[in-house]
């Protein structure tokens, strides 16, 4: 571990040590002089200060941290996982708001869920019994279905979605908290973040002290150097560490340039703190979790999650980069969607899995907007559960056949005929009159693929629901689906939906879905609180979650071939000795093989001609 001084340069009090200074106090002070020389005391005592207001012991790093934070004007964390990112973010929220009164503390993560864990970190450690000073501070507590608000004394702080950017350009903060950074898109972080921090706080009275202070010093009775430090507004980033491609390392490295190089014309204060598992007290982590993780995990995964570690473009099948690549933008259209556009058309897949066990494959299905101009997919809704009921899932798939125009299905034949079997015969779907039916024409006869789709275009009807085909994964076309979909991202013929916000979050939001009887994420209940809006603004949020999802598991796969020459695409092997519930899986990944092979096959269907195709050749002289 090393520490390294920027030529930006450190905050050091202009008389000294403080503690110092105090002790050598003489005599006895008024009341309200020792109640400033004990906030004073406080301000530079953190781990005191905790332990005082909150009965919370800090180890050594937390300590430097959060004085960090509350001296530097951006900080940037990029911390193993595990490494109490969002419980040093909170003992810094409430002890912020108590030292400067009158400040407004923004709380923002990619997702609503994510937010409101730190803000119930603040309130977990309020109600505990050592913290009697920090809940008396407490003076007002509210929670909307999409802002949660803190008051201590004058100040606020607010954890808010990011989805609603019109919501966020209504507020003017002092200090912004971004969890999880690396998840934040660059354009929301330049137009609505920074300019959160453009706004001075009591600016009146900075312009009065300005004018003061000039002719202070026209009359030779100050200098520059003592002109009033005013507090800056602050940024606290805290994240684990990403791709090197992506715009987390981009902020790191300027960041590091700043501090290391310094800037003539920007005089904020930075500081990084970027600390792997390895320097963590050793009461912090388990060491079990950390052998275990280092035997299942890749090494770059393992790596970015707890050697906090930057690392070059994903090693599988699938590269990141190229994925990245074929995400589109927050905001663009398509995005992310909970319910389906009147006048647009979708394919669904899906991989099923049987079992009940929470250690079991996902349940998964992947959502398509077609694109018939560019005869191209793009993801827009993912669905992956483990160990629910079928009856779970098939409600699931209901949900999804009726708030969307689906015009064409496929799934994994292996279960897929037992699923669409209970399904049809569901009361649910007899209730609303829903039957979806097989194309049984054979595709895997390349040599006759024409005539094979002229013959599965007159099964198809979209009125009846005979829309579905059920793949059989042979080898061969095991192989060909993947280069598919490896040949799509390189020539962006697959697309993954973006980020909603503004406009396109405050149109799924409003979107009626049956969002109270849909399960999305394990343990759901258990984890988040509030009504039926504020669900529905997790399960928007939730989709893009799920985008990520998709797309770190493709970046797990790897390709190998045996001597015999049979090709595979799995897991490595490290990561398929997993077990339990947080097992890594594929089964998104699966789901999004078969999307894209239907939607291909989809528009084969739909261009091909009446008139069969003779495929002989007859050779002949001319």
């Amino acid at each position: 571990m090393t520490w390294e001084v920027g030529k930006e340069g450190l905050y050091v009090p202009k008389k000294g040590d403080f503690n110092q200074n105090l002790l050598d106090i003489e005599g006895f002070l008024e009341e309200e002089d020792a109640k400033m020389e004990l906030i004073k005391f406080l301000k530079e005592n953190i781990g005191f200060a905790t332990n005082l207001i909150a009965g919370v012991e800090l180890f050594p790093f937390q300590n430097i941290a959060i004085k960090s934070m509350l001296e530097a004007d951006y900080f940037l964390g990029i911390w193993s996982r595990g490494m109490s990112k969002s419980f040093s973010a909170a003992i810094y929220a409430f002890l912020d708001a108590i030292f400067n009164q009158g400040i407004q503390i923004g709380i923002l993560a990619a997702t609503f869920r994510q937010s409101k864990m730190i803000f119930e970190k603040i309130e977990d450690i309020a109600n505990k019994p050592g913290a009697k000073i920090l809940n008396g501070c407490i003076t007002k507590k509210s929670k909307k279905n999409d802002q949660y608000t803190l008051e201590i004394g004058d100040s606020k702080i607010i954890a808010l979605p990011l989805g609603d950017g019109s919501k966020l350009r209504g507020f003017r903060f002092h200090r912004i908290i971004i969890d999880e950074m690396l998840l934040m898109p660059e354009h929301i972080y330049n137009e609505v973040i920074l300019p959160f921090l453009s706004v001075v706080q009591n600016p009146t009275e900075r312009q009065k002290v300005e004018k003061l202070e000039d002719k202070l010093i026209k009359q030779g009775k100050m200098t520059e150097k003592e002109r009033t430090r005013w507090q800056s507004n602050k940024l606290i980033a805290l994240s684990s560490a990403s791709y090197k491609f992506e715009y987390l390392y981009k902020l790191y490295a300027s960041f590091e340039d700043r501090i290391v190089n310094g800037s003539k014309s920007d005089t904020a204060k930075r500081v990084i703190m970027h600390l792997g598992y390895d320097v963590a007290p050793p009461a912090l982590y388990d060491k079990n979790l950390i052998e275990q993780s280092k035997s299942t995990m890749s090494q770059s995964q393992f790596d970015r999650e707890f050697n906090a570690i930057f690392t070059e473009d994903s090693s599988g099948f699938f590269k990141t980069s190229r994925m990245a690549a074929c995400t589109l933008e927050p905001g663009t259209d398509p995005s992310v969607e909970v319910a389906g556009d009147r006048d647009s058309k979708y394919l669904v897949a899906f991989d099923p899995s049987w079992s009940e066990s929470e250690s079991s494959d996902d349940f998964a299905m992947h959502v398509f907007k077609l694109n018939d101009q560019t005869k191209s997919g793009t993801l827009v809704h993912s669905y992956a559960m483990p160990g629910l009921r079928m009856n779970d899932h098939i409600k699931y798939f209901h949900y999804i056949l009726t708030h969307f125009n689906v015009v064409s299905i496929v799934g994994d034949y292996g279960g897929g005929v037992q699923f669409l079997q209970g399904a049809n015969a569901s009361e649910i779907f007899a209730k609303a009159k829903i039957e979806i039916k097989e194309i049984l024409t054979n595709l895997d006869d390349v040599e006759n693929y024409q005539n094979s789709i002229i013959e599965a275009k007159k099964e198809y009807d979209l009125n009846s629901k005979r829309i579905c085909i059920l793949r059989k994964p042979t080898s061969e076309w095991i192989r060909r689906a993947n280069e598919l979909l490896q040949a799509n991202f390189d020539h962006k013929k697959i697309w993954f939906g973006s980020r909603a916000i503004n406009e396109s979050f405050n149109k799924q939001v409003k979107k009626v879905i049956p969002i109270k009887n849909l399960k999305f994420i394990p343990s759901y209940d258990s984890i988040s609180s509030g009504g039926p809006e504020s669900k529905m603004i997790d399960f928007v949020e939730h989709q893009f979650d799920m985008i990520n999802y998709t797309k770190n598991e493709c970046a797990l796969i790897q390709i190998k071939s045996t001597p015999q020459g049979h090709v595979s695409f799995d897991l490595p092997q490290q990561l398929k000795r997993q077990t339990g519930p947080a097992r890594t899986r594929k089964d998104s990944y699966s789901a999004l093989i078969l999307g894209n092979w239907m939607i291909k096959t989809y528009y084969d269907i739909m261009n091909a001609s009446n008139k069969p195709v003779n495929s002989s050749f007859t050779p002949m002289f001319v």
